[in-house]
């Protein structure tokens, strides 16, 4: 099939892209809302995506913890927060202006 080769190496980048930037050293994931009534999740939900429309929802992670007879169903909402990356110092220009390479 044309283009079958194209469209898989497409989702492979795309994997390591993602892969890259939820990396465990990149950032760490902070839990926006937690609770074990799944109307109560879904309504939170909502309400989320209304009230936020500049939320990147390609950062939000949702998590199920399945229930058992003992613990029930969790739901959790959960944000990735990035590392900040510390920005460059800039070298001091030498005295005279140019370097000593330049005299």
């Amino acid at each position: 099939m044309p283009g079958q080769r194209k469209r898989k190496r497409q989702r492979q980048d795309e994997a390591k892209r993602v892969a890259a930037r939820f990396a465990p050293g990149a950032g760490r994931w902070d839990v926006l809302f937690e609770t074990q009534d799944a109307s109560e999740f879904q309504a939170h939900v909502r309400q989320l995506r209304e009230s936020d429309p500049e939320l990147d929802w390609s950062a939000v992670r949702v998590d199920t913890f399945c229930g058992r007879l003992i613990h029930p169903t969790t739901y959790r909402l959960s944000l990735f927060v990035p590392v900040p990356v510390p920005e460059p110092v800039p070298e001091p220009e030498p005295a005279g202006g140019r370097t000593p390479a330049e005299r």
